[in-house]
């Protein structure tokens, strides 16, 4: 596929996203994404056969970080980031997939998020060695914050569609890991 091929499947999961976010999963429709992207039916169909696809494929977007592992880049810097895209994720309960997740897993798709679980573990873990193979972080158990990490934020994230967090809630997530981390 194209580079304009690859950009009009890049809208198409940026505004069913939204879709997704605003009625959980069950309730959107392709015709409903058609309207939101502007796309004919058969324009859309040309790159996703239907809404689950579109939808594992948004789940399955990563923030890549063993890129920047492999450039040296600062394990502090990695972990400042990701820290300000969770940040950004809990105090935005219109951007939250949470009942569409919910919604989706209870579809049959349990071995889907046992391995979309196990990549963002894996991803954590390998940030945590690396922070520690360089002296940045605290000598800590990986997989053990790596599970506490992923599972609070988890958490937030899902009760943040029905709870509405303030930047406290979401600065003390983000400050319990730096203490758990960082040193000094």
């Amino acid at each position: 596929m194209g580079e304009k091929g690859e950009r009009t499947r890049e809208k198409i999961r940026c505004k069913a996203y939204g879709l997704f976010a605003e009625k959980g999963f069950q309730a959107v429709t392709m015709t409903d994404i058609c309207e939101r992207t502007g796309l004919s039916r058969g324009g859309l169909y040309r790159y996703y056969s239907g809404t689950e696809q579109i939808f594992s494929e948004i789940l399955s977007e990563e923030y890549v970080i063993s890129d920047r592992i492999e450039r040296k880049e600062r394990a502090g810097a990695i972990l400042e980031d990701m820290l300000e895209a969770i940040r950004a994720e809990i105090l935005d309960k219109e951007r939250s997939l949470s009942l569409a997740i919910y919604e989706y897993a209870n579809l049959g798709n349990e071995d889907f998020f046992t391995d979309l679980n196990e990549k963002a573990k894996k991803r954590w873990i390998s940030l945590i060695q690396y922070g520690i193979e360089t002296g940045e972080f605290k000598k800590v158990d990986p997989e053990q914050a790596a599970e506490l990490i992923l599972y609070y934020y988890q958490g937030l994230r899902m009760w943040s569609r029905v709870i509405s967090f303030d930047g406290q809630t979401a600065e003390h997530y983000v400050r319990t890991v730096r203490q758990m981390l960082v040193e000094g």
